[in-house]
């Protein structure tokens, strides 16, 4: 676990007891017609309301001092306006204006489709993350909960319409992640290594994403990075598991924020029932800084930079000698970017960076010790030319360039096995608008990689078309690489690229606050890596080792958010069906993955209870069995495991504690204890009447909690 929610008070700590404003008034267009369906809020609050009807409306708060009024409707700019609330009544004929790109403005919290990515994508805000129930304050964990995904309990990692986890890349400001998850010990679930409130808004693509991002087969998880922050601010967190403290100083055009963790699970794992046998339980510390920079009139360079360590060990099973392996692992993190950007003039923006990303993993199995060194080092530079509000063209280039090495000790043997791969891209894609009901986006991106010795074209379409003012009708189609994982190319560099193509139909309604979003979608899988297991891969690597592999996947997503039926209430609904097969790695024929369930159900509910200063959330998830390798059936990969079943609450009370803001914070994850079962592992070696011994895989404990105390000091 890490610390989370560190920053809630960013937009929390206005929130008081006090007495009421009012504030009221009227929506319009420039021609006098009503806006119905307007939402109408204080910026970085809970506070708002939606207007009736004739565009009225009738917000009452108890903030007060300066805010930001912000009026929002699909298909025109913007409306904020500085107010002072003082406990009087506040009225404003508000008049929105039309914008000419109303095909890309339509926004909403949870998702919203466009001809850009974010028409296939969904966007999360930093407080859809942490008030989501079963996230824990993780960006993952609140991914997890939208169309197109999969629940794999023992991992926490994200895995996308058939695809595997580490076909989803995570970028930050448009750099590459390489390490975005803590390093995790067997079948117990990582996290996201950054806070949400880092980020003012996660966009999670499906597929079908911009050529402007690359070595991604299935997805792309993009994060972008606040702006400069409004003042001075800083906070105190005591958790159950661990602390931390946070201060951001602004200047006039520079601020700095300056944030540390410690985490210590010892104490909770002592009260907790759980099944781990821990020698040294999880233990972590790390720190971010974040430098901004105002230059020019709207320029901008962003640092960011962390640092963590986490170590622990544990007693594993081993069914085959019924005895136990002694694991310990100890990771070191760094990860840095700068980038800038910034408007050339009325028509040109540059966007440019640099990252590294460094991480070591040491793993000791007993007396073996495998220790995994990754460096990523990326520069990138993009240009968009914006000729009109109805053509655009963006291109840019990139060069990435990975290290990998592997250091393996094992009885008296060393082995150090690697590779270095510099890959080189260029892009380019062009935007247009035919008015306010189509738009089109086709590009192409090219890359090369100087290990696999290999050029690689992968063009990209995407067109959207309003079929009525509140419909909208998208397709997509992409082709997509991505080089073979580490643990394949450190035994061979004569293997290709993996492919995939991606065509997706959409279909997204929205009126009154509500959302309804149905998507349908294909993919075609080649050139994925198979090969023939050994017993000992670390020494011989694998058996003819070749690009022979294939698979498909199709399915439907849809997905349901209403913010305007119950008064203070917030709710989504995503469904999802997949079918899917693949004949890779060592599989003998064509079968669904093991990280695959049919059936995924996500129910998120959230209530603000304006009385007793306290948001409470709600979610329950389903998902029918998964595939698992059952020695004991000659039918490969053809046993499912019972469905999964899961219930979390949490609830945030607003109050003050000596006289500063404070946020007093709970969560149960798996309220009702079901008892959940991710997949089966067997013996090596078949016990009486020849039959395989079972042990299930499960959660190391039943329920989790999190207490956690967040103190705002002006």
């Amino acid at each position: 676990m890490k610390i989370f929610l560190i920053n809630i008070i960013l937009f929390l700590f206005v929130t008081g007891i006090e007495a009421q404003s009012y504030i009221s008034g009227r929506v319009t267009n420039r021609k006098g017609e009503s806006l119905t369906g307007a939402n109408i809020y204080i910026k970085n609050t809970y506070e708002g309301c939606t207007a009736g009807g004739e565009g009225q409306f009738m917000l009452e708060t108890r903030l007060t001092g300066s805010q930001i009024l912000v009026v929002s409707f699909i298909g025109y700019i913007n409306f904020e306006e500085e107010i002072a609330l003082d406990n009087s009544n506040l009225r404003f004929d508000i008049v929105l204006k039309e914008s000419s790109n109303s095909i890309d403005a339509a926004v909403i919290n949870a998702g919203f489709f466009e001809a850009s990515d974010r028409k296939k994508s969904v966007l999360l805000k930093p407080l859809d993350i942490v008030t989501t129930a079963s996230s824990e304050g993780d960006i993952y964990g609140a991914v997890n909960t939208l169309p197109g995904t999969q629940t794999v309990g023992e991992t926490g990692r994200l895995f996308v319409r058939g695809g595997d986890s580490y076909e989803t890349k995570t970028f930050m400001d448009g750099m590459l992640v390489r390490s975005p998850y803590t390093s995790g010990l067997p079948d117990i679930p990582v996290r996201g290594r950054f806070s949400p409130f880092l980020f003012n808004g996660m966009l999670f693509s499906t597929g079908g994403y911009s050529a402007e991002y690359g070595q991604a087969l299935s997805s792309a998880l993009i994060l972008n990075t606040n702006a400069l922050p409004e003042e001075d601010v800083t906070s105190i967190s005591l958790l159950s598991v661990g602390c931390g403290a946070s201060h951001t100083r602004r200047w006039d055009n520079t601020s700095l924020t300056i944030s540390s963790d410690y985490v210590n699970l010892t104490p909770y794992f002592r009260i907790i029932n759980h099944n781990l046998d821990w020698v040294k339980e999880p233990e972590s510390i790390g720190g971010t800084a974040v430098f901004r920079k105002k230059v020019r009139k709207e320029g901008l360079i962003k640092t960011f930079s962390s640092l963590s360590h986490s170590s622990s060990s544990l007693y594993y099973p081993d069914y085959d000698t019924n005895s136990d392996d002694l694991i310990k692992l100890t990771d070191n993190n760094f990860y840095f970017n700068t980038t800038y950007s910034d408007m050339l003039n009325d028509r040109w923006m540059i966007k440019g960076g640099v990252a590294c990303n460094y991480d070591s993993e040491n793993i000791n199995v007993n007396n073996d010790r495998i220790n995994d060194i990754a460096r990523v080092i990326q520069s990138r530079i993009s240009l968009i030319d914006n000729m009109s509000d109805y053509f655009s063209v963006k291109f840019g280039g990139e060069i990435l360039s990975i290290k990998y090495n592997q250091l393996i000790s094992e009885y008296r043997n060393n082995y150090d096995i690697g590779y270095l791969n510099n890959i080189s891209s260029v892009f380019i894609e062009a935007e247009i608008k035919a008015g306010n009901r189509a738009a089109g986006r086709i590009g192409t991106r090219a890359e090369h990689s100087s290990l696999l010795k290999e050029a690689n074209l992968a063009p990209r379409l995407s067109l959207a078309y309003k079929i009525s003012k509140r419909g909208q009708l998208s397709f997509a189609w992409g082709t997509f690489y991505q080089s073979p994982r580490d643990e394949y190319l450190k035994f061979d560099d004569q293997l290709s690229s993996e492919k995939a193509v991606h065509y997706i139909l959409n279909y997204q309604y929205q009126f009154e606050n509500r959302t309804l979003r149905v998507e349908a979608y294909y993919k075609s899988y080649n050139k994925l890596v198979k090969y023939e297991d050994t017993d000992t891969p670390y020494t011989y690597g694998y058996n003819s080792i070749n690009n022979l592999g294939y698979g498909y996947a199709r399915g439907i997503d849809i997905f349901w958010r209403d913010k305007k039926t119950l008064k203070n209430a917030d709710y989504w609904i995503s469904y999802s069906y997949i079918d899917t097969k693949r004949d890779h790695e060592d599989f003998p024929e064509p079968a669904t993955p093991t990280f695959v369930s049919d059936h995924n159900l996500s129910v998120v509910f959230k209530y603000w209870i304006s009385k007793l200063n306290n948001q409470l959330s709600i979610t329950y998830k389903l998902a029918s069995g998964r595939p698992y390798y059952n020695p004991n059936n000659a039918e490969f990969l053809r046993d499912r495991t019972k469905a999964y079943q899961n219930l979390s609450i949490n609830s945030s009370y607003l109050t003050q504690l000596f006289g500063k803001f404070t946020i007093i914070h709970f969560s149960v994850n798996n309220l009702l204890g079901f008892d959940n079962i991710f997949s089966y592992k067997y013996s090596s070696e078949p016990g009486a009447n020849d039959i395989f011994e079972a042990h299930p895989v499960k959660p190391y404990a039943k329920r989790t909690f999190i207490l956690a105390i967040f103190i705002s000091i002006k």
